[in-house]
């Protein structure tokens, strides 16, 4: 009775928006709300997702994003899924949503509010920036379903973790909590449940107060300078710095810091 009761609730939500945008000053927040799968990715979510991406890419006052569910943060790919893609560079076309957060040059915010399994592990991992509750749980569960990580899974995790735990996590499906997953580097704060979406947008604001051109460039050294070699990596950041030196917001924060003020960046 509990699972037709279950199936009832996800039927009638089929035909509504079930990923919600806001924006709040110069943030984003994208909120995955299909309570009834947990947050499952299914199509409609891949496809709101993509949908909300294209909106935020033609924002030029969006500064930073914020990713969250309600109830659940994602509990992974929904198994229905699986059955419909006979071709399954179809399927990871269609509903990798790793793929789509790793465009954006904003900063991405995940705040964490509950079980994060499978794929839905590694969309927190595309994201910049994680901060969970305490309730929360991760996971790399694949390998339990007869799967292998596919949306990045082996290759953000050991990057984060190292390679002796992403070995671990992956190989055992073991399942951590908050306080593990932040001693080994998967989210960088734990706060309360109910502080988690302040902690997020406190974080976000202060991000925001930053030169967007600045803060793009950074991201961009860290995360491409991960690939490279030192010696490239540093030429990187010096072509990033130097280029940084030709904006109009490189010239407002020397002024700003010689007269005193903060700085009033408009991402120039």
């Amino acid at each position: 009775m509990r699972f037709k009761q279950h199936q009832i609730k996800c039927d009638k939500i089929m035909n509504k928006k079930i990923v919600y945008f806001q924006k709040k000053e110069s943030i984003a927040i994208i909120t995955l709300d299909k309570e009834c799968s947990r947050n499952a990715i299914d199509v409609k979510i891949a496809e709101e997702i993509k949908d909300i991406g294209n909106k935020i890419s033609m924002d030029n006052d969006i500064s930073v994003i914020v990713i969250t569910g309600d109830g659940s943060f994602c509990l992974g790919i929904g198994r229905d899924e699986l059955a419909l893609f006979e071709n399954k560079a179809q399927l990871i076309r269609s509903l990798s949503i790793a793929s789509i957060i790793e465009q954006f040059d904003h900063p991405t915010i995940a705040a964490i509010n509950g079980d994060t399994f499978g794929q839905g592990l590694e969309l927190a991992l595309t994201c910049d920036l994680r901060i969970c509750s305490e309730t929360a749980h991760f996971s790399m569960d694949h390998l339990s379903h007869g799967g292998i990580p596919w949306d990045g899974g082996t290759q953000r995790l050991p990057r984060i973790v190292g390679k002796g735990k992403a070995m671990e996590m992956i190989l055992t499906g073991e399942v951590i909590d908050a306080q593990e997953a932040h001693r080994v580097g998967i989210v960088h704060r734990v706060v309360p449940e109910a502080e988690l979406v302040p902690a997020a947008m406190d974080m976000a604001l202060e991000i925001a107060t930053k030169s967007t051109i600045a803060v793009r460039y950074a991201k961009e050294a860290i995360s491409k300078g991960m690939d490279l070699t030192l010696e490239q990596g540093l030429r990187l950041e010096a072509d990033l710095y130097f280029l940084l030196h030709t904006t109009k917001d490189r010239t407002e924060g020397i002024k700003a810091f010689r007269e005193k003020r903060p700085a009033r960046f408009k991402g120039r």
